[in-house]
């Protein structure tokens, strides 16, 4: 497994250069130049009715810049500047506000990493359960109601149901039983104990978990689902029977275990969640997180930030289908990536 794990890290880097070149060329080709939304943006006010010499200046002032910042090499010499750099694990700085990209990341980590876990927590404590129980009364009548409430649950888009949310529960148009904003209430202290900050903080993220958590539940429980009734059918589970085993050990030992495969391969996309963090869910709430930063960062075309963040969510993404192909191994004892190697 070691010679497999070191093959397969080798083979992440050309991997992760080719990710990072093609993200570097359309992030700098798509429509929009940092350079032209900063002096428009405020610096060029009254542009249209100035004078050919402050135009001029203006332009040149514009140029000065793109020098500054790199942006007049071509894109393979910039690709090649950029990468060195994160090699050393340097991200550059904004072109927004010149602060180092490492310090606005760090600074929202620990919020959109705190998301993201209690949501994925919630997502399988949940969607496991519900699983086995749709497996084991497939066909009932309250299994036929759940499935039909978990399809329903899993059409909803996450930005419309936020939306919904804001509007008659964040004090929108009918109730305020949550803040519809922020991470703590406007009266929050330091100084408060610690019960009374967690519950606080608590408030303020339940209804932006829920958002990030039914959609998930609802995917991962009919996979759970699909998973079980295939095993069931399985040699060894008639096997199990035939010796007498209680219905209970068939289930939780010998059908769940081998269902848990497909929960496995889904650990891929776990890593760089939490980084990533929920473009939607974090702009709706206005939670200060990475998801916010990135959507930030996109409209004013702050390319250090974008990618950077996109390179950090690549290299997670690689790193878990890594972990998920491992775990498989531990998870399903069929598997051997020693006899692969052979």
């Amino acid at each position: 497994m070691l010679r497999y794990a070191l093959r397969r890290v080798l083979l992440m880097i050309p991997t992760f250069v080719g990710i990072t070149f093609i993200a570097f060329l359309i992030m700098h080709l798509a429509p929009g130049d940092p350079v032209e939304l900063y002096f428009h943006g405020g610096l060029a006010a009254g542009i249209q009715g100035a004078s050919t010499e402050r135009l001029a200046d203006i332009q040149k002032a514009k140029e000065a810049e793109r020098r500054r910042l790199g942006l007049d090499r071509p894109l393979p010499v910039q690709y090649a500047v950029w990468f060195e750099r994160l090699v050393t694990l340097d991200l550059g700085e904004s072109f927004k506000d010149n602060r180092p990209v490492w310090d606005k990341i760090r600074e929202r980590l620990p919020v959109t990493i705190t998301l993201n876990l209690v949501s994925i927590f919630l997502t399988y404590l949940i969607a496991i359960p519900l699983g086995i129980y749709s497996s084991v009364r497939a066909g009932s009548w309250p299994e036929s109601l759940l499935t039909t409430s978990v399809f329903m649950l899993y059409s909803l888009p996450s930005f419309w149901v936020g939306t919904l949310i804001l509007i008659y529960f964040c004090g929108g148009d009918y109730f305020l039983w949550f803040p519809p904003a922020g991470l703590h209430s406007l009266d929050y202290d330091p100084s408060w104990p610690l019960l009374r900050q967690l519950r606080d903080y608590s408030w303020h993220i339940a209804m932006p978990v829920v958002c990030e958590t039914y959609a998930a539940f609802a995917a991962l429980s009919r996979y759970m689902r699909s998973s079980m009734l295939e095993n069931a059918l399985q040699d060894y589970v008639r096997t199990a029977r035939a010796k007498g085993l209680p219905e209970r050990v068939v289930i939780l030992k010998h059908i769940l275990r081998n269902s848990l495969i497909p929960m496995v391969t889904m650990l891929a996309d776990l890593l760089p969640s939490l980084i990533g963090g929920s473009v939607i869910i974090e702009t709706i709430f206005s939670i200060p997180g990475i998801g916010q930063l990135g959507y930030q960062a996109v409209l004013a075309r702050d390319y250090p930030v974008v990618l950077g963040l996109f390179a950090i969510s690549s290299a997670l993404t690689l790193v878990g289908i890594l972990l998920a192909d491992l775990l498989l191994a531990v998870v399903d004892p069929r598997i051997s990536f020693g006899r692969a190697e052979q």
